[in-house]
């Protein structure tokens, strides 16, 4: 029976007795109400291309993928992971390196990589693999994590993960770094230490943005958008947010889509949603996303193991990380970084690695054992 017992929790499949059902729903509802306000976000755009459907088919299509490979992934022991952790980390930087050489250029900046006619971006890859990473080392390397110096060690892989990830896109490699150290922090909080690496990323951060003089007229664009050369995006973007009201104009019926925000379907769509749905229509996604946060929660509370809490952790950290860094940029809190809006936003590689991190989370959720099982006696008593 021992034989036995070992032989089937060494498989790569399994078929737990538990799945959290509200994660998966609250999921799909984003999943499909994403699409529809790409389809709604990009209709006009698409239509003076010759296809207003043309954005929400290949988003769809993306989303079909995601949806499958998410389902698949729920079934595989994430238990796994750990013996693969250091070689997707390793794959993801290599994708890096080839980027700079044979990526792909949009706006100025290089971050695609086109493979059989799939074109993505791999600091999406590197997210997950950063979870990964860190879920193993903070698992195995418990005992380091009380030294400052053997902590700088376990962040050496994720921070030359970063850096190529910093040279061309800044945001992303910020939502890797508060992956990295968010894990930490949940695997050991010390004050002292995080203050110390705070400090020190902030001055990274400084030195990525003096280099790049763009991002100096961002932060220009962020202070004064009404007069700043670089602030119709955000000036567009509050006028839609003040237009929708508290009800919205309704589905479909935006304006500063129109042409006016520039590219509204990807990193702006926020904005179109409150136009579009108002101020309440906006709130009722941000209680969706913490409800699906919330559900993760309970998950990584939940799970069997530490690896398994701290991959949900991370990805907490990803997804709530990102959600906030979007509503932010889109009503000016913060300066523009073009960060999607997590299931919602256009843009296939981000949608489909978020649907194989929630496969991962399902996937610790098939483990969970809802209640205690009875002793033999006390079943035989019943």
């Amino acid at each position: 029976m021992a034989a036995r017992r070992r032989k089937r929790n060494s498989s790569y499949f399994l078929a737990g007795t538990y799945f959290d059902y509200p994660a998966l729903f609250l999921t799909l509802f984003l999943t499909v109400f994403g699409l529809i306000m790409v389809y709604s976000a990009s209709s006009y755009v698409g239509r003076m291309a010759g296809d207003a459907a043309y954005y929400f088919k290949r988003q769809g299509l993306v989303a079909l993928l995601g949806v499958i490979l998410m389902v698949v992934v729920s079934y595989i022991r994430y238990q796994k992971l750990r013996y693969y952790a250091l070689l997707i980390a390793v794959a993801s930087f290599l994708l890096l390196m080839l980027v700079h050489f044979a990526g792909s250029s949009e706006n100025g900046s290089t971050r695609w990589l086109s493979i059989a006619g799939f074109t993505f971006q791999p600091s999406e890859i590197v997210k997950v693999a950063i979870v990964i990473y860190m879920a193993h080392v903070l698992t195995n390397f418990s005992r380091a994590l009380n030294n400052i110096f053997d902590t700088a060690k376990i962040f050496a892989v994720p921070i030359a993960l970063i850096i190529p990830i910093a040279i061309e896109n800044l945001s992303s490699a910020i939502i890797c770094g508060v992956i990295m150290v968010g894990m930490w922090f949940i695997a050991t909080p010390k004050l002292r230490y995080i203050i110390i690496i705070g400090i020190i990323g902030v001055l990274g951060v400084l030195v990525f943005i003096m280099k790049a003089g763009y991002r100096g007229n961002r932060i220009d664009a962020w202070l004064h958008p009404e007069t700043s050369d670089n602030g119709y995006q955000t000036m567009q973007s509050l006028y839609a947010i003040g237009s929708g009201g508290l009800f919205g104009r309704g589905l479909g019926q935006s304006i500063q889509k129109m042409g006016f925000i520039p590219e509204a379907h990807n990193d702006m769509i926020f904005s179109v949603i409150c136009e579009e749905m108002g101020i309440i229509g906006g709130i009722g996604l941000i209680v969706v996303f913490i409800m699906l946060l919330w559900r993760f929660r309970i998950i990584a509370e939940g799970a069997p193991d530490r690896f398994g809490s701290l991959i949900v952790s991370g990805i907490i950290i990803h997804i709530g990380f990102q959600v906030v860094v979007n509503m932010c940029v889109v009503t000016n809190i913060m300066p523009n970084t073009g960060v999607t809006l997590p299931f919602i936003s256009y843009g296939g590689s981000s949608l489909l690695f978020l649907l194989i991190e929630v496969g991962i989370v399902l996937s610790v959720s098939r483990q969970i054992r809802p209640y205690r099982e009875k002793p033999v006696k006390a079943l035989k008593e019943a």
